[in-house]
């Protein structure tokens, strides 16, 4: 059972946040801190397993807090939990285990709990002895396309993101955009393992490509191989979990 360190200066976001943790099984003690000098006090007078903060206090912030958790020994995993729709790319460059906005919803907070126990998990696991086995990085997936009457192979890897047009779908490179005649819903199947998004019903984006998200309240949009692309409102909480689960956590 994790014991957890609560900070916001709402006092209704406070307590509706202690009580869904306290019907929680996995989670024990559940410390509340009012702001952020009140939680660096408990943090370094108690054994916090992990913490929830809101990003907007007085004083110290939670990003304030988070920079701070960075220099404990033993730091303890953490979740942002705020209204705020436009700082979770800043919020996961600090390591944070997931991103939660209000008002938090039960299902939401159960998955930010399994993460922070994998992710505390992972900080205690005993380093791995002996040799690394070493394995041939696996070969791109190539995807036929038609050119000018002829086939052309492209990899996968290079497409930054799909645009829906009928019953074809164009996939769109650094070097050009290419028709396929495959429906978008099955590309997005097929395509999902290799880190495609579904965001709009036009278009579906590769993660690894992405190189900014605007995941605000109004007109969310993601920058892709320098096109900003829109977001749907149907399709938001989905992209938001898939960011925050494809985050590479560290271990302590």
């Amino acid at each position: 059972m994790l014991t957890v360190l609560i900070a916001d200066d709402e006092q209704p976001a406070l307590d509706e946040l202690a009580y869904l943790l306290g019907h929680d099984a996995r989670i024990g003690a559940v410390h509340r801190a009012s702001n952020g000098a009140d939680a660096l006090r408990i943090l370094t007078q108690e054994d916090i397993d992990a913490v929830f903060l809101d990003i907007h206090m007085p004083g110290l912030s939670g990003i304030d807090l988070a920079r701070a958790l960075g220099h404990f020994d033993r730091r303890p995993p953490f979740v942002f939990v705020t209204a705020d729709e436009e700082r979770a790319v800043e919020a996961f460059d600090l390591a944070a285990v997931d991103y939660l906005l209000k008002p938090v919803r039960t299902e939401r907070l159960e998955r930010a709990v399994g993460r922070l126990i994998e992710a505390r998990a992972a900080a205690s696991a005993p380093p791995a002895t002996g040799p690394i086995p070493v394995t041939a990085p696996a070969r791109p997936e190539l995807v036929a396309v038609s050119l000018g009457g002829t086939t052309r192979m492209i990899r996968q890897d290079a497409i930054h993101y799909v645009q829906a047009q009928g019953d074809y779908a164009r996939l769109h490179t650094d070097e050009g955009s290419y028709l396929v005649r495959v429906p978008m819903s099955d590309l997005e199947q097929q395509w999902a393992a290799a880190g495609f998004v579904r965001i709009h019903r036009s278009y579906l984006v590769a993660l690894g490509h992405v190189e900014r998200l605007r995941l605000g309240a109004s007109n969310p949009t993601v920058l892709v191989g320098g096109v900003e692309l829109p977001v749907s409102r149907r399709l938001l909480p989905s992209l938001r979990d898939r960011v925050a689960a494809s985050r590479v956590r560290p271990r302590a």
